[in-house]
């Protein structure tokens, strides 16, 4: 309980991990996160699918590189200082997604988190949690679970 008697609900809090991709500005969940690093060679695994940017071998492991860029269908960008891979644990197995930046870790209540309209920024809804609302911008939650599914790992 806070000082004036009201519960406080850390469930009602979302920790997040925040990165650009272009300018629009994404979060997940920070417990997904394993690490963030910087760019490093890729390589282009041959008849993959064309958002999977190719492996790399980080400490050992051979861990696959998706494009964020293209499986959102946004143009293509070469990478630059800023340009971060996110290794995310998923479905039980270890992932890299490029994004243009990592912005910074955050904590967002989770009641001004909206359901995702249709469309935003050109990405299918089925690929967003939510849209957090912030003070003078606009988070779009990724759900990462639907933007690579478990299937798709397994091939």
């Amino acid at each position: 309980m806070d000082t004036n008697g009201h519960e406080r609900q850390e469930s009602g809090l979302l920790q997040l991990v925040t990165f650009a991709i272009g300018e629009e500005e994404f979060g997940i969940d920070i417990l997904k996160v394993q690490e963030i690093i910087r760019i490093m060679d890729i390589t282009k695994v041959p008849s993959s699918p064309a958002h999977v940017e190719g492996v790399i071998n980080l400490r050992g492991k051979v861990i696959p590189v998706i494009d964020l860029r293209c499986r959102f269908n946004m143009e293509s960008r070469v990478h630059d200082r800023q340009t971060r891979i996110i290794v995310i644990d998923l479905h039980g197995a270890i992932v890299g997604f490029v994004v243009d930046a990592v912005s910074e870790v955050l904590r967002l209540q989770s009641d001004t988190v909206e359901p995702p309209p249709p469309v935003v920024a050109g990405i299918d809804s089925e690929y967003i949690r939510g849209v957090g609302k912030l003070e003078n911008r606009l988070l779009i939650l990724l759900d990462l679970e639907k933007l690579l599914p478990a299937e798709e790992l397994r091939r």
